[in-house]
């Protein structure tokens, strides 16, 4: 057989994935993927319908159609405090994922490097790979996942093009605080370099802890490219509508990569995701309303079983700490990876193992997600009683 690419030999599949391959197969409750078991609005899903009949069924213009850029535009002009252009400003792709990969592969040139904050969601890793940059990974410690400034500097020293900050962060819910990223703009403008934002959690950011967007402070539109999405907003992420905002000569960029990469988002779900742009400020409050009770239901239920955790500030991970299972005669030797596959097997819970997401070797944490309806996240619950047993 003839050789393939060395890239491909340098990452994995995705190990979310791959667990949720693995939930499917034993019937478990899937905590490991972040998806939501229940429906995304009614009035989203009604335009939906209507569009199945009326149409667009045919490509859209590439990088997006007119009235969704412009609802992107409306709702990024406000968050960023600055008029955006949904003509060149905009693009609309097929989920977050293309667009982190899109951004990367329009300003990164092979042997770039490029910063990626340790614990990351597993995507960024493989963007660098694929676009033939280097990572370089810079710590963010347990617990309160603080990070050390000066790395930073030395990163930009070394010629990094950019840093990607997900804010907040997957898997470990770190807010940055405007101070942080003030600090991190500041050497952005300092080096004339980029930094990448993933806002795909922004409304899930809980009290006191408050959102800022990186492209919103001051010098910083020039120097930012906001990555986002829709599929967590608004429940839709089997949909994979993303989209970018940046200056124009990025946008102009990350439009020719997303042509050849994708061509273009579905035109029907595009045309049904505006209806969602249009709600009033209020959904977003509910939404977060929504996504707090269930925070605060599922940790304390993991604090009446005494698990350890690390508390979120943001989005709808957590993270529990396994050390005390490992030390147990029966899992000795055992990988963060073997510990999710033995509970999918015995218990029918899936998990993520925290290694899938540090560059540091780690093998005490896994990552549980709490976007599930209550009578779900109750049986998860008991499924990690029964872990729980195993200390006895």
């Amino acid at each position: 057989m003839p050789k393939l690419s060395d890239r491909v030999q340098t990452f994995t599949d995705s190990v979310i994935r791959r667990m949720t391959r693995i939930s499917d197969e034993y019937g478990a409750i899937n905590l490991s993927q972040g998806f939501p078991d229940f429906d995304p609005p009614k009035p989203i899903l009604d335009a939906l319908a209507k569009v199945a009949y009326e149409g667009p069924h045919q490509y859209s213009v590439t990088y997006g159609a007119e009235n969704l850029r412009e609802a992107l535009a409306r709702k990024a002009s406000k968050a960023m405090k600055r008029e955006i252009d949904p003509e060149t400003q905009v693009v609309v792709t097929c989920g977050g994922t293309e667009a982190m990969m899109g951004v990367v592969m329009s300003i990164c040139n092979p042997g770039d490097k490029i910063m990626v904050f340790s614990p990351f969601y597993e995507n960024y890793s493989a963007d660098a790979i694929l676009s033939g940059a280097e990572p370089i990974f810079i710590p963010l410690v347990p617990p309160t996942f603080e990070f050390d400034i000066n790395l930073i500097e030395e990163g930009f020293k070394q010629g990094a093009r950019a840093i990607i900050v997900c804010n907040p962060s997957n898997p470990c819910g770190k807010v940055f605080s405007e101070e942080e990223l003030l600090a991190i703009g500041k050497l952005a403008i300092k080096y004339d370099a980029f930094v990448v934002t993933d806002e795909v959690y922004e409304h899930m950011v809980y009290a006191p802890n408050k959102h800022t967007y990186m492209a919103s402070l001051p010098g910083m539109f020039e120097h930012t490219i906001t990555c986002n999405s829709l599929s967590k907003t608004f429940s839709i992420t089997g949909w994979r509508l993303g989209y970018v905002v940046g200056t124009e000569e990025v946008i102009e960029a990350c439009k020719k990569v997303h042509d050849f990469l994708t061509v273009g988002a579905a035109s029907p779900l595009q045309e049904a995701a505006v209806t969602g742009l249009n709600f009033p400020d209020s959904y977003y409050d509910e939404l977060l309303e929504l996504y707090t009770e269930k925070r605060k239901y599922f940790l304390d239920g993991l604090d009446k079983l005494g698990i350890k955790y690390y508390e979120p500030q943001g989005t709808y991970f957590v993270m529990l700490d396994i050390q005390e299972f490992l030390d147990l005669p029966q899992f000795k030797g055992y990988s963060d990876l073997e510990f999710c596959e033995w509970m999918i097997r015995n218990i029918g819970l899936a998990a993520v193992p925290g290694s899938s997401f540090f560059r540091e070797e780690v093998n005490n944490l896994i990552r549980l997600h709490f976007a599930r309806e209550k009578s779900t996240l109750d049986e998860a619950l008991a499924r990690l009683a029964k872990l729980k047993e195993l200390l006895k």
